[in-house]
Parts: structure tokens; C-alpha cells; sequence
């Protein structure tokens, strides 16, 4: 049994909103990862069994090892197709937002979407969402915005109607923004929901395969090099630090998505408890933090890195260098995790 989180208000103006549509558009945010894409190819095919005239567009690429999934090579990229994407948008009466909070997360995308006369609906698990939409659905303690899409669907009544495609990208998306069900993925109903999708015909584990064996080689070394080359323990605070320079990923031949999920690694160390990736890019420093048991990595995030997510997994975005942000990590840490550890009673967790 699946318990109704969403409220059944909401469910209805989404199903009048839906009926009376004829031009829907998808959309979700920057560096678009397995949940973003999961959940959008998951709309967008039970929506076209709908009859229902729909587009995903993304700000920017996607990974390529999300390629599999049906009708992923349809989607349009906003950066490379910029004023096709603008009329779609604009000539849209509807359009869904999924997996962000803050219109902000679609980058050059914002104004056209703000400002478009389309109803919007977001459907999201992150907290603290904006109220730029007409409909919101928000719901953080679920743990990805594919799980939304499945329930919002089953509460309309059409989980009849769920074609194989739209269940395979829902079960990626769900798959992906669990880790492969190693974190955020201590509730009951999510495993009553693979069960429901594998009885759609969903092949849980081919999906795994195509997901995590799915690599090449460059991504195999580049690995390696990271955990004995650029690791950093600090053990005193049960955290771990890797960084990745735009240098070393032109070594190694980096691909968009080859470092996805590198920053979980180190959490399988005894004693750590937070685990900190860096990643340069062209005119930022990518960050994903990630933690076991109750450590906040979404507060550490929010309060020095203009980010925020999850409790054990967010984002942001670092200052200066990447020498720079090292450091400054480096400075706050220690208050930050005897912070943590007097929330709990001076007792490590």
C-alpha cells in the first residue's frame, strides 16, 4: 500500500490542467542528472500516451551513460538550441518544472520560463521551494522527484495506462538519487514502488548494469588517481576531501558524467563520515557533498557554499580557486563538525 502524500487538491487542478492542455513542455535543471532526466522521459511518455503534444528541454547536456533510456536523444538542449527552445516555451499553455526548487537552477532559462504565460507546475524534492508556480508539489521527504512523478501518475488513475517506457525512466531516476538504494532509501513504499514498476516490465537488473558497468576506461583510471593521488583524510572530523582540476580531466579524457557518483567513495572508509567532492569547471568550482547517518551536508552547504539539498546529499558552489575553497574548508570544518558533534550530545555517530 502506497500512503496519499499529495494532497488530493493538488492532484485534481493537476489533472484539469493536464486535460485541457495542448502544448506541454518539460523542463528541469542545470547539469541535468539521473533523477532530472528520469523523472522528465517519465512524464514526458505518459503524457504521449495522453495524446498529449509535449517537449523536454534541459539547459544544458546531460550524462552520455543516461543515453539508453527511450527518446532521450529528443530532448533539446537549451544552450545549443536556444531560440527553438524560446518558442517552445513561449507557444506552451503548460509547462512542468521538475526537480528544482529555485527557478534560478535553470539557468539561461529563467527569464523565458518566469515570464512565459504557460500554468506551471513544479514538482520537486528538495526543500524550501520559490512560488513561481501556479501548482506546486513539494515534498522533501521523498527521496527523488521520479517517486513524485510515479505517485502523481497512480493518483491521477492512469497507473494502468504506465507504458514500459515511462517505468524505466521513472525506476532510473529513482535508482540514481538513492545510489543505488545505499542512501535516502530507508522507506517501505519505495521498494513497494520498484516492485510495481518491475511488474510493468522494468528490468531492475539490466537498468543497474547500463547505469554503474557502464564506464570506460579512462573513468576507471581516472578513479584510481583520485583515491591515491588527490584524497584527503581528515580523519579528526570524520571527513574526506577529493578535487578534480580542469587539467587532470583533459588527462583522462573526461566526459560529462564519467565523475558522477566519485564523491560517495570515500564514505565506504571506516570512520568517515562526510566525504567532499570538487570539481573545476570553466567559471566555477562544482561542489557535491555527501554523509552518513545524520550529518547535515545540506546545512554545511547552504551556509558557506550557497547550496543545499539533502540532508545526506546537496550541492554548491566554491569561492576562488580550488586551492582557495580547500582552504577555507579547512578553516571552517572544525567548528562546523564539533557543532554536530554537541547537537548530539558529544557522542559521534
Amino acid at each position: 500500500m502506497i500512503s496519499k502524500i499529495i494532497l488530493e487538491d493538488l492532484i485534481s487542478q493537476t489533472k484539469k490542467a493536464i486535460d485541457k492542455s495542448t502544448s506541454i513542455v518539460i523542463v528541469s535543471h542545470v547539469n541535468p542528472d539521473g533523477d532530472a532526466i528520469g523523472s522528465s522521459l517519465g512524464l514526458y511518455h505518459f503524457l504521449f500516451s495522453q495524446g498529449k503534444e509535449t517537449r523536454i528541454i534541459m539547459p544544458n547536456s546531460f550524462p552520455n551513460f543516461l543515453n539508453f533510456l527511450p527518446d532521450s536523444s529528443d530532448i533539446l538542449i537549451y544552450d545549443d538550441y536556444q531560440d527553438e527552445a524560446i518558442d517552445l516555451i513561449e507557444s506552451a499553455d503548460l509547462v512542468f518544472c521538475l526537480d528544482f526548487n529555485q527557478l534560478k537552477r535553470v539557468g539561461a532559462m529563467e527569464d523565458v520560463i518566469k515570464n512565459c504565460k504557460a500554468t506551471k507546475i513544479l514538482v520537486d524534492h528538495h526543500p524550501f521551494p520559490d512560488t513561481f508556480a501556479n501548482i506546486t508539489i513539494s515534498h522533501p521527504e521523498i527521496a527523488s522527484t521520479s517517486e513524485l512523478i510515479f505517485r502523481m501518475i497512480c493518483r491521477m488513475g492512469y497507473f494502468t495506462e504506465m507504458n514500459i517506457h515511462s517505468a524505466e525512466c521513472i525506476c532510473t531516476g529513482i535508482m540514481t538519487d538513492t545510489g543505488a538504494f545505499s542512501y535516502n532509501s530507508n522507506s517501505p513504499e519505495i521498494y513497494t514502488i520498484i516492485s510495481e514498476l518491475i511488474k510493468k516490465g522494468v528490468d531492475k537488473d539490466a537498468l543497474h548494469r547500463k547505469l554503474y558497468n557502464n564506464y570506460s576506461a579512462q573513468r576507471m583510471q581516472l578513479m584510481g588517481y583520485l583515491l591515491s593521488q588527490k584524497m584527503k583524510i581528515y580523519a579528526e572530523y570524520g571527513t574526506a576531501i577529493m578535487v578534480l582540476s580542469l587539467a587532470e580531466q583533459e588527462t583522462y579524457h573526461h566526459k560529462k558524467g564519467d565523475s558522477e557518483g566519485f564523491v560517495n567513495l570515500p564514505l565506504s572508509i571506516h570512520g568517515i563520515t562526510f566525504s567532499i567532492f570538487l570539481k573545476e569547471e570553466t567559471d566555477t568550482i562544482k561542489m557535491s557533498f555527501r554523509s552518513q547517518g545524520n550529518f547535515p551536508s545540506n546545512t554545511f552547504a547552504n551556509r558557506y557554499f550557497n547550496g543545499g539539498g539533502h540532508l545526506n546529499a546537496s550541492g554548491g558552489e566554491g569561492l576562488g580557486t580550488i586551492e582557495e575553497t580547500v582552504t577555507y574548508i579547512e578553516s571552517i570544518l572544525p567548528a562546523f563538525y564539533q557543532e554536530w558533534v554537541d547537537n548530539n550530545n558529544n557522542k559521534e555517530i
